[in-house]
C-alpha cells in the first residue's frame, strides 16, 4: 500500500498541477479553458502508455515474478516525477518545455501501467480466499492515499504562498519531494517476499516438458472474455474518479470562479473518507460477493452524478465537500472489491498480464480522456448537464459488464491453468 501510495502521489500530482499550474506555465493560451484543455491532453498521454506498460510489465511479471517488476516501476515513476520539478518552463525554453513535460508523462504512464497488477497480485496471492477482498483492497486504498498526499501538499503551498510565488517556484516542491518518498518505497519493496503462488507455478512450469506460450498470447487466446469484462468493469469507476478529483478542480476554479484552496480542501477531506471506506467495501465483498457491491457502486454513481454538479453549483464549501465525498464513497464500492475480482478472473501464469491489460485498456478511453472530455463539454455547452450524462452512460456500460461476469468470491488462486483453457471456468 505504501509503495502504491508513492506511485499514485507522483501520478496525481501531475493531474492536479495540470489543472492549476501547467496550463499557465507550460501551455499558455488566450483562454484559460483552452490552456487547461492542452494541459489535460498531456495528462491523458500518460494514460495512452499505461496499456503498453501493462503489456510489458505483465509479460515479465508472469515470467520473472511480481517483486522485481514492482521495484522497477517505482524507480521509473519516482525518477520521472522528480525530473518534472527541475524542468524549465515555456517562458524559459519555449516549445521544448511542454515537449519535455509530455515525455516525462509518458514514462509515468508506462511505469504506472505495470504498477497496479503487481501490487494487487502480490497481496492477493499471499492471502487466503476468505478475506481476499479485504486484504487486496489495501493497495487500492493507496490510490486515494496518494491523491490525499498530493492534494495536501498543493493545498498547503496554495494557502501559505501567494499565487505569484506558487507559480514561480512553489509548485516544484511537491515534485522534488517524490525523491525522498521513492527511497522509502524502495526500502519497503525490497523487504517484501515474492508471491508463493507465483513461485509454485513457476516451479511447475520449469518441470514441464511442454513449450509454454507467451502470457499475452495465452490470455488473449483463452480468456479474452475476462479481459473485456475487466475493462468494462473499469470504465465508470475510472471516469467518475477523474471527473471528481481532477476535472472538479478546473470546474470550481474556472467555471464557478472560486479559490483553488477551496477546491483542494474539499478533495482533501473527501479523500480521507475515500481511503477509509475502500477496505470496508472490500470486506463486504468477502461476505456478500464482488458483483453486488460493484453494482451498488456503478448504479449509485450514475444517479449521484446529477446531484453532484447541482451541489457544486451552490458554491457552499460544506455542500461541495458533501458532493465530492459521496461520489468517492460510491466509487469505493467499485474500487474496493476490484483488485480481488480481477485477480480471481485469471490463472497464475497469465494473471499479471490478464489483469493489467484489462485494467489498463479502460484507462485510455476512460480515465485518461475523462478530464479533457469533461473540459471540452463544459467549453462547448457551458453547462454541467452533458458531463453528468457522460458519467451516467459510463455507469450503464460498467453495470452491464458486471452483470455478464461470473461471481468470483471464494475462488482459489493456486491452480495455474484454471481459466486458461477452453471449457475451464475462470471462477473455478
Amino acid at each position: 500500500m505504501i509503495g502504491t501510495t508513492i506511485e499514485w502521489y507522483d501520478f496525481f500530482l501531475y493531474g492536479s498541477a495540470a489543472a492549476l499550474v501547467f496550463n499557465v506555465l507550460f501551455f499558455p493560451a488566450g483562454s484559460p479553458l483552452v490552456g487547461t484543455l492542452l494541459a489535460f491532453s498531456s495528462y491523458a498521454i500518460g494514460f495512452l502508455f499505461r496499456p503498453l506498460g501493462g503489456l510489458v510489465f505483465g509479460h515479465f511479471g508472469d515470467k520473472l515474478g511480481r517483486k522485481k517488476l514492482l521495484i522497477i516501476s517505482l524507480l521509473m515513476m519516482g525518477g520521472s516525477t522528480f525530473a518534472v520539478g527541475l524542468l524549465p518552463t515555456h517562458a524559459t525554453i519555449g516549445l521544448a518545455a511542454p515537449i519535455l513535460l509530455t515525455l516525462l508523462r509518458v514514462v509515468q504512464g508506462f511505469a504506472l501501467g505495470g504498477e497496479w497488477g503487481g501490487a494487487v497480485l502480490i497481496v492477493s496471492e499471499h492471502g487466503d480466499s476468505a478475506r481476499r477482498g479485504f486484504w487486496a483492497s489495501w493497495p487500492q486504498a493507496g490510490v486515494p492515499c496518494g491523491n490525499l498526499l498530493a492534494t495536501a501538499v498543493l493545498a498547503v503551498l496554495a494557502t501559505v504562498q501567494s499565487n505569484e510565488a506558487f507559480l514561480a517556484w512553489g509548485w516544484r516542491i511537491p515534485f522534488l519531494l517524490s525523491g525522498l518518498l521513492v527511497l522509502v518505497g524502495l526500502w519497503i519493496r525490497l523487504s517484501v517476499s515474492e508471491s508463493p503462488v507465483f513461485t509454485a507455478a513457476a516451479r511447475n512450469a520449469e518441470q514441464s516438458t511442454e513449450p509454454e506460450p507467451m502470457p499475452i498470447v495465452r490470455v488473449l487466446r483463452y480468456q479474452w472474455r475476462e479481459v473485456l469484462i475487466a475493462s468494462g468493469a473499469r470504465f465508470a469507476e475510472n471516469v467518475c474518479y477523474y471527473v471528481i478529483t481532477a476535472f472538479v478542480l478546473t470546474y470550481i476554479t474556472t467555471s464557478l470562479q472560486l479559490p483553488k484552496s477551496m477546491a483542494l480542501n474539499a478533495v482533501l477531506i473527501a479523500s480521507v473518507v475515500h481511503f477509509a471506506v475502500i477496505p470496508m467495501w472490500g470486506a463486504l465483498s468477502d461476505r456478500i460477493g464482488r458483483k453486488p457491491v460493484y453494482l451498488l457502486g456503478s448504479i449509485g454513481t450514475g444517479v449521484w452524478t446529477f446531484a453532484f454538479f447541482g451541489l457544486l453549483g451552490t458554491e457552499s464549501f460544506a455542500l461541495m465537500t458533501l458532493a465530492i465525498t459521496v461520489g468517492l464513497i460510491l466509487h469505493g464500492a467499485m474500487y474496493g472489491p476490484q483488485a480481488a475480482f480481477m485477480s480471481e478472473l485469471f490463472g497464475t501464469r497469465v494473471r499479471y498480464s490478464g489483469a493489467s491489460i484489462g485494467y489498463q485498456l479502460a484507462s485510455v478511453v476512460a480515465g485518461g480522456l475523462a478530464p479533457a472530455i469533461a473540459t471540452a463539454l463544459l467549453a462547448a455547452f457551458d453547462s454541467w448537464l452533458p458531463i453528468a450524462v457522460y458519467v451516467a452512460l459510463g455507469a450503464v456500460l460498467t453495470s452491464t459488464a458486471i452483470l455478464f461476469a461470473t461471481e468470483t468470491r471464494g475462488s482459489s488462486l493456486d491452480d495455474s491453468d484454471a481459466g486458461e483453457k477452453p471449457g475451464v471456468p475462470a471462477s473455478r
